[in-house]
C-alpha cells in the first residue's frame, strides 16, 4: 500500500468516525459509497482487455490471409 493510499484511508475513517454517531449522515456515506463503488465497477465492465483486443486483430488478420474483406464506403464509417 503507497503512502498516498495509506494518508487516503485514514482520511476515510477519520470522516466516518465523525459521522458515525449520526445513524443519517451514515446511510448517506454508505449510499454515495455504494454508487461510487457502482460507477467503478461500471467502468470496469466497459474496459476491452488486452487479451479480447489481440484476439479480434488476430482474427480480422486471419479474414485479411483468407481474401474474407468487404471493402466500405469512408462515409459509412460515421454511420
Amino acid at each position: 500500500m503507497t503512502s498516498l493510499q495509506m494518508q487516503l484511508n485514514s482520511e476515510l475513517f477519520g470522516a466516518l468516525q465523525v459521522i458515525a454517531e449520526d445513524e443519517g449522515l451514515m446511510k448517506k456515506a454508505v449510499r454515495s459509497l455504494k454508487r461510487i463503488a457502482s460507477q467503478k465497477k461500471a467502468a470496469d465492465e466497459n474496459v476491452m482487455s488486452m487479451s479480447e483486443l489481440e484476439e479480434i486483430v488476430r482474427q480480422g488478420e486471419k479474414e485479411i490471409a483468407e481474401g474474407n474483406i468487404h471493402p466500405i464506403a469512408i462515409d459509412d464509417l460515421w454511420k
